[in-house]
């Protein structure tokens, strides 16, 4: 369902493979993106990074008050990707409970998430640092 939500993300093939509150599990399949020197397309690796603010969100926030946007992503290669790559990503409820206050107070609240993205064997192909926002909607009237 969310892998549908934007056409490009959907066309690298990436699955949510666990879903809950505050935790999700997504993968990213090789074999749909290998690049020109066989390895795991850069790109890809930054799209399933950036990807899983959106899932978090939609497993930890209230969706009917409030909509997450991506301020800042930054993702260091460590090693090239030459399998599937997965992604596990998990917010605190308090983190949760103190984001969506602020948002309400404020009308909107930065995160932050520190990210590792692991390849078959659990071995971290990249890390991740990235800086999220949740906005609240305009009061409709």
């Amino acid at each position: 369902m969310l892998e549908k939500a934007v056409p490009i993300i959907e066309k690298t093939g990436v699955k949510i493979i666990g879903l809950k509150d505050r935790y999700a599990k997504i993968v990213m399949p090789f074999e749909t993106n290998i690049n020109h020197i066989g390895i795991m397309y850069g790109g890809s690796l930054f799209i399933l990074a950036e990807f899983s603010g959106g899932v978090i969100y939609y497993v930890s926030f209230d969706s009917s008050k409030f909509f997450p946007i991506v301020k800042e992503v930054s993702i260091r290669y460590r090693r090239p990707a030459m399998t599937d790559v997965t992604l596990e990503v998990a917010l605190e409820e308090e983190e949760v409970q103190e984001i969506q206050e602020a948002a309400d107070r404020e009308g909107k609240k930065d995160w932050v998430m520190d990210l590792e993205l692991k390849d078959a064997n659990g071995e971290v192909c990249s890390v991740v640092h990235g800086t999220w926002q949740l906005r609240k909607f305009p009061d409709k009237e």
